[in-house]
């Protein structure tokens, strides 16, 4: 592989400039969209079924892999989650919780993380898809979606932000068997403060946080944060105010990310799409538009290096949908048409059933001097880093054993039937390599 093309790390097979075409591996458990927050909670994994239906009726899980996640064992899980903790999620039901109120105060879990019904089985399922999905790229192929993944928010011993286990380090933390140097990307209106933290002092993870920033959760994730010891400016944040537009995000998007590409050079990234930075979302206070969003994706992907897409927050379940669905476009090289097709759930994208909305008039509070400034520290914090660190391999633990198969000699007809959900049939259970430790 020619290791410069794309500015990138490891590049991928393309066709033109941006390889239109990639072979993209998608995660889904039809069971996912059952799980319920309890009435009221702005979280909703239903979200993710209607991104499916949408998905079916578009015709892009025609073009995909489609595969049902592994779910993630205790010991998968306790790779980074302490045991104790893993063993409460595993053992408390909405029945008991009631006998387990020091447990609750201690794990940070009741209103914003409350205790539902398959809880456990929910984590599992979601965290198998990152983890399934880092397997997928470290066997060599283009990209992986899970879209029910990518809660940012929870800590080794706690949750938060409506997230119990953290599948985004997860993920990373399997990739970095393969991979020197990991990049995490994230687009989530909240600032990704469980995988900064995971990964505040070491030099194989750089993370990249863009969120509104002041009086607002998790309260994390100032400017000035940049990582300590031999982590030390391989952490950046992006600081936004209220109203920001498309054009200002890209206008600190790009240029940041490009430089991180040039001088980071990951052999994989990770990029949490969170689509609560959406215009209109329930819990979110940007203006991006859908397309706006997916730039980010598509910016991401010209760099041909290894990529797995995940979810994370958004509120406003119908935008939700859409962005997912359009992005999963953008993975595969597919321009979808802008008059939404009859599916499952037609009515909620009602009244004009198009897979674009508008962004709001509301005023964009981010002043082009701010944007400059912002922009200026970080590219600043970048140069002070040297080029692509030298980073000594340690032995493999080992991985979580998924066997390829030649994909090339599969009937393209027979992978996937639309009515059904694809069984992860090449999955093993998950090798035991004991706790990870972050390096």
């Amino acid at each position: 592989m020619d290791a410069s093309a794309g500015g990138g790390g490891n590049s991928l097979p393309t066709t033109g400039a941006d390889g239109s075409k990639r072979r993209v591996f998608y995660f889904y458990d039809a069971e996912v969209g059952n799980y319920y927050y309890g009435q009221g909670h702005p979280m909703k994994p239903h979200r993710i079924r209607m991104t499916h239906a949408l998905l079916g009726r578009y015709g892009l899980l025609d073009q995909m892999q489609v595969f049902r996640p592994h779910p993630a064992r205790d010991r998968d899980l306790c790779r980074f989650h302490a045991d104790d903790y893993v063993s409460f999620l595993r053992s408390v039901t909405p029945e008991t919780q009631q006998d387990q109120i020091r447990a609750l105060k201690r794990f940070n879990v009741g209103e914003d993380c409350p205790v539902f019904d398959g809880l456990y089985s929910f984590c599992q399922t979601y965290a198998g898809g990152s983890v399934g999905g880092a397997v997928k790229l470290n066997h060599g192929h283009d990209i992986a979606i899970n879209w029910a993944g990518g809660l940012h928010h929870a800590k080794k011993c706690e949750a938060s932000g409506f997230c119990y286990v953290n599948d985004i380090v997860l993920a990373i933390l399997e990739l970095l068997k393969y991979h020197q140097r990991v990049l995490y990307v994230d687009i989530d209106i909240h600032h990704g403060d469980g995988v900064e933290e995971a990964f505040y002092t070491t030099d194989r993870v750089m993370t990249v946080s863009f969120h509104k920033f002041g009086d607002y959760f998790p309260g994390t994730g100032d400017i000035r944060d940049v990582g300590h010891s031999k982590g030390k400016y391989y952490s950046l944040n992006v600081p936004l105010d209220d109203g920001i537009d498309d054009e200002s995000y890209q206008s600190l998007f790009k240029p940041i990310m490009g430089k991180v590409m040039e001088v980071f050079n990951p052999g994989a990234v990770v990029l949490q799409c969170g689509a609560d930075s959406l215009s209109g979302d329930r819990l979110g206070c940007f203006n991006l538009s859908i397309k706006g969003h997916a730039e980010c994706v598509r910016f991401m992907r010209s760099f041909n290096v290894p990529l797995l897409l995940l979810g994370g927050g958004g509120y406003t379940i119908r935008n939700v949908a859409r962005c997912w669905c359009y992005e999963t476009g953008v993975a595969l090289g597919h321009e979808l048409t802008d008059k939404m097709p009859p599916n499952e759930y037609y009515e909620y994208f009602g009244p004009d059933y198009t897979l674009h909305v508008a962004p709001s008039n509301m005023e964009n509070k981010n002043t082009r001097h701010q944007l400059d400034d912002i922009k200026s520290k970080l590219l600043d914090n970048l140069s002070k880093l040297r080029h692509a660190p030298s980073v000594q391999f340690q032995e493999r633990s080992p991985e979580a054993e998924l066997p390829e198969q030649d994909e090339d000699k599969e009937n393209p007809d027979e992978r996937h039937d639309a009515d059904s959900d694809v069984e992860m049939n090449d999955a093993k259970p998950l090798q035991d390599s004991g706790r990870m430790s972050i390096v």
